[in-house]
């Protein structure tokens, strides 16, 4: 069997399991089970494939039309140009959280703290491009915090990375430039109607704050009350925000006595990142 009949073979799958984006996803496996990379794809569908290959690439498709985020088949996501392992036990990284590292790399720090870090992506993102700069990652689950561990070392920033469990400051002492984080915000009664690749795959305790109200802000109270005692004189926070929740979270920040208060829009416009500096 050469790859493209393989390859038409797995879009056919993924079509009627209802996948959205079937053909872009079955391309992304195929290339995985070959080893090589997407860009190389096209120049490999006229070759034969070997029963391994064809073994790996089906077993990647039934689990892709169960809903499977690609990132977990694959053990791995793209992020802010580095590659992050990604399992079931951390948050995938999206596209979007890159605006908290745009907004981020604009502030001076030579410390950080990330809480809730997942996967590492938004701490190890940092450090990366800061050169002389060191940080904690601190999260509840020890399963993400080996995982973040493990991107660490394989970017070559252990020495610079440090990762506690911690029920955000719980755990956590010192001061720090900079604080981000991208806390669970999705309120209770939205998680249903979730995509099943996020609700059925990715962690309930990173999308879900424990919130009495059900309004998602509870993860937001409990951060940007204890902030300004974590930050350095004029260091900032920084978190990532759900639709919506723009007014309420700027509004947490003035209670806490920080200024310079200010939503980011994403690269769609939409309200991303919230902004505030302690005076």
């Amino acid at each position: 069997m050469v790859a493209q009949r393989l390859l038409a073979e797995g879009v056919g799958t993924l079509k009627a399991a209802g996948i959205d984006g079937a053909a872009r996803d079955a391309r992304w496996l195929l290339a995985h089970a070959l080893g090589i990379g997407r860009d190389r794809l096209a120049l490999a569908l006229a070759d034969p494939v070997t029963q391994a290959q064809q073994s790996q690439f089906r077993q990647a498709i039934a689990a892709r039309a169960r809903h499977q985020p690609v990132a977990q088949i694959i053990g791995k996501r793209l992020f802010w140009g580095r590659s992050f392992q990604v399992t079931p036990d951390v948050l995938d990284p999206r596209p979007e959280t890159e605006t908290l590292i745009d907004c981020a790399l604009k502030k001076p720090f030579s410390s950080v703290l990330d809480l809730g870090t997942g996967s590492g992506a938004i701490l190890l993102s940092l450090l990366a491009e800061r050169a002389q700069a060191v940080g904690v990652g601190a999260d509840l689950s020890p399963k993400a915090l080996a995982v973040a561990r493990r991107n660490a070392e394989g970017l070559g920033l252990a020495v610079r990375a440090e990762f506690v469990q911690s029920d955000w400051f719980d755990g956590v002492s010192g001061t720090f430039d900079l604080i981000v984080s991208n806390p669970p915000y999705i309120a209770a009664p939205d998680y249903a109607v979730l995509d099943p690749e996020v609700r059925d795959w990715e962690p309930r305790m990173a999308l879900v704050p424990e919130d009495c109200d059900g309004s998602g802000l509870a993860s937001y109270r409990a951060i940007i009350s204890q902030a300004p005692e974590h930050l350095t004189r004029g260091g900032w926070l920084l978190v990532e925000i759900g639709l919506g929740q723009g007014a309420d979270v700027l509004a947490l920040t003035t209670q806490a006595g920080m200024a310079n208060g200010q939503v980011i829009p994403d690269m769609t416009g939409r309200g991303r990142v919230v902004i505030a500096q302690v005076v």
